[in-house]
């Protein structure tokens, strides 16, 4: 069942146990980090591992009504601020730049607290209002599960900087999971120009191994079986893919892990434009 068809009593009963969870994990990991284990560059260009946790913080700040610190520098100017939504990161980024890492993680770990609080307090009223998400208005309870996909996202970033893998399945894996669902209409009817009446499967492999079909009609969407054998197919490691789809990593890096069948080129295509995140 997709998020869109479970009432909001249902969905928050999955989200915000697996948002609670996803920021027990992040406290303890944070934990661990010490000493110049903090200043560990990651796949996320011009972030450190205490830039993530600097990122971490402040949104979760943000939504807690806390004003982002001031700062002196032009971060428009940085190269990697795309857009309004990253220059919102990076004043917390350069705001918190000189903390220690052990502020650091009381920081992190008495924000989580506050916003766990505030929303154990909500009415599924007040969850399903709608409100500005990174996706556009949205309800605050999609909000949320955006913020699981998005501390699980960087957890991964955190893990493999530091080189301290962890389990990438469970039940906040499958909430982030489905924030990469949504976008795959997009990725392979907009972004990859995948034709009408073309398909492409996914075939991921590894922990909690999925088949995913897309189908392109008027529009691309994610379909729960295929009529006719998929255009292209995609077999490659879930792990592999979350972190394509996340824009951590190229394909063209990956080849000799990504294996295609059918339409090559459309295949090529598809692993070229899987990156969604903003």
């Amino acid at each position: 069942m997709s998020p869109n068809d479970r009432g909001v009593t249902a969905e928050r009963e999955i989200v915000l146990p697996a948002l609670y969870e996803q920021w027990s994990v992040l406290t303890e990991f944070l934990a661990g980090v010490s000493g110049d284990a903090w200043f560990t560059p990651t796949a996320l260009p011009g972030w450190t591992v205490h830039d993530i946790t600097a990122h971490l913080i402040g949104t979760e700040s943000m939504l807690a009504g806390v004003a982002a610190p001031h700062t002196d520098i032009d971060v428009h100017a940085l190269p990697h601020v795309r857009n309004e939504i990253g220059a919102f990161n990076e004043r917390w980024v350069e705001g918190l730049r000189g903390r220690p890492g052990t502020e650091m993680v009381d920081l992190f770990r008495d924000v989580v607290e506050r916003r766990r609080t505030a929303l154990d307090a909500m009415s599924d009223e007040e969850l399903s209002a709608t409100t500005a998400t990174p996706v556009g208005p949205a309800p605050y309870l999609r909000f949320m599960r955006i913020r699981v996909f998005d501390c699980w996202m960087h957890e991964l970033d955190l893990r493999d900087a530091l080189g301290r893998p962890g389990t990438e399945d469970g039940p906040r894996a499958a909430v982030a999971f489905e924030e990469v669902l949504g976008a795959l209409g997009f990725v392979v009817g907009k972004r990859a120009k995948a034709p009408a009446g073309s398909s492409v499967t996914f075939e991921l492999t590894g922990p909690a191994p999925r088949t995913v079909h897309v189908a392109v009609d008027e529009r691309a969407s994610v379909v729960e079986e295929l009529p006719a054998p998929a255009t292209t197919t995609l077999r490659l490691g879930r792990g592999l893919f979350i972190r394509l789809a996340g824009g951590r990593v190229r394909g063209v890096d990956h080849s000799d892990e990504i294996e295609v069948t059918g339409d090559v080129r459309l295949g090529k295509q598809v692993v070229d434009n899987l990156a969604f995140t903003i």
